[in-house]
């Protein structure tokens, strides 16, 4: 097997991840209590830590599909053990993403891990590379999500629900900007193993531009507004209201002042 040619060191989960996975379980715990004096905060860094959680599962879910395709090489280069810092641009993976949810409440997608494609063989093996990852942002906005569509809120505290609910719609963006089959996103990396050499190479040098076309689009009203329309219609057919939603980002943003009301029906 693939997994057999990486050393031990190479799979181990890096202090870093657990670090992170503590500080979501703490600030998780605070959340729910009601421990914080400002329960803006809590949610916070609960958000914020989950969504770096997630960032980390979706570059790992890359190089895990990629090692059993026969990239065994993702080892050494310190994809297996959750690491952020391993990444090939954490610019782009981590920092970006969680500034992008600081200002605008959106999840921006990752994607650094680089995969020595040369190696792996069979257009179905490439394409599940790039579906591998935002695959995991629909698995984690699953699990988010669980509570409000298994009619398991009784007992939920306010906070934790507002915090699920905001984390949930970070995560359905995240999977939905990915799953855009525009070069440079995994959507596009699930469809290029089936194009022409012709079609790759006249779009390859778009690649490092298709991000930044997606948000240009994004600012065009028309564009924006079927996008959300799009991510609302998702949101509640996954059963999570709109005022959870808007409490969750409302107390996430808590330098903002104005919380006041979400604050209140939580307490």
């Amino acid at each position: 097997m693939t997994t057999a040619t990486t050393r031990h060191g190479d799979r181990q989960v890096s202090p870093v991840f657990v670090g992170i996975l503590a500080v979501t379980a703490v600030t998780g715990w605070a959340t729910w209590s009601g421990f914080a004096a400002q329960p803006g905060i809590a949610v916070f860094l609960f958000v914020t830590a989950a969504w770096i959680v997630s960032l980390c599962l979706h570059e790992y879910a890359h190089a895990r599909t990629a090692l059993h395709s026969g990239d065994i090489t993702v080892g050494a280069k310190g994809y297996l053990t959750l690491n952020p810092l391993k990444y090939t641009h954490a610019l782009l993976s981590i920092v970006l993403p969680v500034l992008f949810v600081i200002m605008g409440g959106i999840g921006l997608p990752g994607g650094a891990v680089f995969i020595e494609r040369g190696r792996i063989r069979g257009r179905w093996r490439h394409s599940l590379i790039s579906a591998a990852g935002p695959l995991t942002n629909v698995l984690f906005a699953a699990v988010c999500t669980a509570p409000f569509w298994l009619h398991a809120l009784d007992g939920v505290p306010a906070d934790f629900r507002f915090a699920l609910a905001f984390l949930a719609l970070l995560q359905v963006t995240a999977a939905l900007l990915n799953f855009l089959p525009v070069p440079g996103l995994d959507g596009y990396g699930v469809i290029e193993p089936w194009l022409s050499y012709n079609v790759k190479r006249q779009v390859e040098p778009f690649a490092p531009f298709g991000l930044l076309f997606v948000f240009a689009l994004l600012w065009l009203p028309s564009v924006n507004s079927a996008f959300f329309d799009v991510i609302d219609s998702i949101m509640r057919a996954l059963n999570v209201d709109d005022f959870s939603r808007y409490c969750g980002q409302d107390l996430y943003r808590f330098w903002q002042g104005d919380n006041e009301y979400c604050a209140a029906v939580s307490s």
